[in-house]
């Protein structure tokens, strides 16, 4: 950090992007990790006069009262009166109807850097439904708590690509949204002819690596820091036989299953609204591991607990009991297979080095920040 002054998030640096607002109708991108301070983004607009004039919300709803993967429902703002449309039910992308009357959309939301946390999705639909209606993007950019590493397979085989998946770059990949943004508008991953009027607030004093608490969950399965360094390498769990905690008081903190014999704490999954839906192992007892902040890899991927929990499971054909799902979320089907032939850690890294290092030079093009310090 520069001795300039302290960390400030795009959605703080309203001197610039309140000008490209002004006597524009908005469409505000949002849910409650879109604060100004202390006071949520809608607030504010609304206190300078700004016209917010739809609220668009992605998976968990714009309040973040939605459970993971719960469809989320249109409905009007209790507290504002805008009205709020769902990107994340029926339609994950805005008709040119959603759009009428809205002159630029305001994009703003905490990511976790992680390729299939659907943010990313909502931002990609967002950016190419601005291009084919001549809207105007404005990206506030946030940091990115995962960018102190880039690891994991990248997404090349485009039938497996989803609103987990849908960019050719890896896992973790090292970049904050507004970073993205430039990407995925800069070669051309949208499928329009339109090119998107893309504009990204970036962040000030800020640099990868940057150790970063968030203010608020960006979610609700991931409440803490150890939840969300621990995310990248737990979620393609949700393809498995193994729960992640979901539906208890510290998911993405434990793993097990019932029936696990080298487990050393017990969880039992309750159904949790608007949190968590029907969990796996609803109401029956599993038997895993806790995940210690201490025992996550700085950086990379730790593929160790799922080769554990993978050689540990008695039928090892039964083990993927989502395998398609769990291809979307690797990016590869190649990962599954590797895993079931007994490769080891460092075999199935290899594999994912050429790959990785081609990003390397890609991602530097559109990089807003620095490397280190």
């Amino acid at each position: 950090m520069s001795a300039s002054g302290q960390m400030r998030v795009g959605a703080e640096r309203t001197e610039i992007y309140f000008p490209l607002l002004r006597n524009k109708r908005v469409g505000l991108v949002a849910n409650p990790t879109s604060i100004v301070g202390q006071v949520h983004l809608v607030d504010t607009l609304k206190q300078s006069g700004i016209q917010v004039v739809k609220i668009f919300g992605p998976e968990h709803g714009f309040r973040g009262n939605q459970g993971n993967g719960d469809h989320v429902k249109d409905e009007v703002d209790k507290k504002t009166g805008i009205p709020i449309r769902s990107l994340y039910g029926k339609n994950m992308k805005p008709s040119a109807a959603d759009l009428k009357n809205i002159d630029v959309l305001l994009f703003d939301m905490q990511d976790v850097g992680v390729r299939f946390y659907t943010y990313l999705a909502t931002m990609h639909y967002i950016l190419e439904a601005a291009a084919e209606n001549n809207l105007d993007v404005v990206v506030l950019d946030r940091p990115n708590p995962n960018d102190h590493y880039i690891d994991g397979p990248v997404m090349h085989d485009t039938t497996l690509y989803s609103l987990v998946g849908m960019h050719p770059i890896p896992i973790v990949h090292g970049c904050t949204l507004g970073e993205l943004a430039q990407m995925i508008v800069g070669e051309r991953w949208l499928k329009t002819k339109q090119i998107c009027k893309l504009t990204v607030v970036p962040c000030s004093n800020y640099y990868h690596g940057f150790r970063y608490q968030l203010p608020i969950p960006p979610s609700p399965n991931l409440k803490s820091e150890t939840a969300i360094l621990a995310y990248p390498s737990l979620c393609w769990f949700e393809g498995t036989v193994v729960s992640v905690g979901r539906g208890t008081s510290k998911p993405f903190e434990r793993i097990g299953y019932p029936g696990y014999m080298n487990g050393t704490m017990t969880f039992n999954p309750k159904n949790i609204p608007g949190v968590s839906t029907n969990p796996p192992y609803v109401n029956q007892t599993c038997k895993g591991l806790e995940i210690k902040r201490n025992e996550i890899s700085e950086n990379q991927l730790d593929l160790k607990w799922l080769l554990i929990m993978f050689q540990a499971f008695p039928g090892e054909e039964k083990f993927f009991n989502s395998p398609q799902f769990f291809d979307k979320l690797a990016g590869t089907k190649n990962l599954r297979e590797q895993v079931i032939q007994g490769m080891s850690e460092d075999e199935i890294r290899k594999t994912w080095q050429d790959d990785l290092n081609s990003y390397q030079e890609l991602r530097k093009k559109y990089l807003l920040y620095a490397d280190s310090e």
